[in-house]
């Protein structure tokens, strides 16, 4: 059967639209006018072309763990990938999800591999997906690679959630006080301003500084927003090219903190990624080259392909990866344990779950000092502008007396 988009009048007259499973465009107009519609356009769904549009939406992260925790039930109970996936169109509840699903199914039916279906829509199934469903089919070990892929799915995006609500705060601290102080620098200083040159006084240094820098924003404000809008096209049009993009990921791991962070995440995923493989029985090479793809640094990812060659000519994992000096020392110490003990995908989840607990303890120390620097920055600049504006008041009123 193949998916067909449609759209069609229900019985008030209102235009619906969604997919349907059909043999021919013929019997998909027959089920709708089973169903009360009158069809208006029938067209077979075409995954390649449908999801390269720029408009094509993705699944939603919470989406895409439920349906990929479905299908490795279903394929664990027996059925096959294209059986699988028609029971998940039928259930699907969002029409995004129904139709990503019924174009996989049509490029499946049509003779691909289910990771190259998922290619299709890139958008809905990042790359680490589709090289850990790959090493799934390799191996034949699919539905326990699917079920511990949902699991990482999970607890990425519940660490995503608490981080997500742990920088709420402080974002919206940020752009109430910017909004203040450019309001402060924009529409109140200069009515002021004007109330100090009628009265001749010499100002202070504080205050002539003040009132350059809100002239100046007065002035070049459009300037300023055309500036900021090209540089940041330029630097995504540049960051595109895998030049300037590694040499970007080499900057940012060497950054004092952040470093640590980005090593940290990658680390993580390339722990979660590799222990799912092995354990699904996909050989420690092929595991590796499927690592290296979920990578979201450069720098770590050359490493991990460099390791693998490593691997390849008969060096340990441990050493190879060691060798790269890209991964943290606790982790390394973890899969040399694995690898001689024999329980190298327990070794490599627990390296993930402590990667992931640090990352954790990082952010919320980050967030603990972070909140009251940016209550003390801001309301630093905001007494720098009040008093700005009062020195020349007090100094007036001295004068007076």
């Amino acid at each position: 059967m193949e998916a067909f988009q449609y759209e069609a009048l229900d019985a008030a007259g209102r235009t619906v639209s969604g997919i349907v499973q059909a043999d021919t465009p013929r019997q998909a107009r027959s089920q709708l006018r089973a169903q009360g519609l009158l069809p208006s356009a029938v067209n077979p769904v075409r995954a390649r072309d449908r999801a390269r549009q720029p408009w094509a939406r993705a699944i939603a992260s919470n989406e895409l763990s439920l349906v990929t925790r479905q299908l490795a039930t279903l394929l664990a109970s027996g059925l096959t990938v294209e059986q699988s996936l028609g029971a998940l169109i039928e259930e699907a509840t969002t029409p995004i999800t129904k139709e990503v699903l019924s174009g996989v199914k049509s490029e499946v039916t049509g003779g691909l591999s289910l990771a190259g279906a998922l290619g299709s829509y890139d958008k809905s199934f990042p790359d680490f997906y589709r090289a850990l469903v790959h090493g799934g089919e390799e191996s034949g070990a699919l539905p326990t690679v699917l079920q511990h892929l949902a699991d990482y799915l999970d607890a990425r995006q519940a660490l995503k959630q608490k981080t997500g609500l742990a920088l709420l705060y402080p974002v919206l601290v940020s752009l109430v006080a910017i909004s203040i102080v450019t309001g402060l620098l924009v529409f109140v200083v200069p009515q002021i301003v004007q109330v100090f040159q009628q009265s001749r006084q010499s100002l202070p240094m504080l205050t002539r500084v003040l009132i350059a820098i809100s002239d100046f924003l007065n002035v070049a404000w459009p300037y300023i927003a055309v500036a900021g809008i090209g540089a940041v096209l330029a630097a995504r049009q540049a960051l595109r090219r895998d030049g300037p993009r590694r040499s970007l990921h080499a900057l940012l791991l060497r950054t004092p903190w952040l470093g640590t962070l980005i090593r940290g995440v990658n680390t993580s995923r390339f722990a979660s990624t590799l222990a799912i493989l092995v354990g699904g029985g996909v050989p420690l090479l092929s595991a590796l080259n499927s690592g290296a793809r979920v990578m979201t640094n450069m720098v770590m990812r050359e490493a991990i392909e460099a390791a693998a060659e490593r691997v390849r000519e008969g060096e340990s994992l441990a050493r190879a990866l060691g060798a790269t000096r890209a991964f943290p020392p606790l982790t390394i110490h973890l899969v040399a344990s694995g690898e001689l003990s024999g329980r190298l995908e327990q070794m490599l989840q627990r390296a993930a779950q402590l990667e992931t607990q640090a990352l954790e303890r990082r952010l919320a120390v980050f967030l603990t000092v972070l909140e009251p620097v940016m209550i003390l920055v801001m309301g630093g600049i905001v007494l720098l502008i009040v008093l700005a504006i009062l020195l020349p008041i007090i100094e007036i009123n001295q004068l007076v007396r």
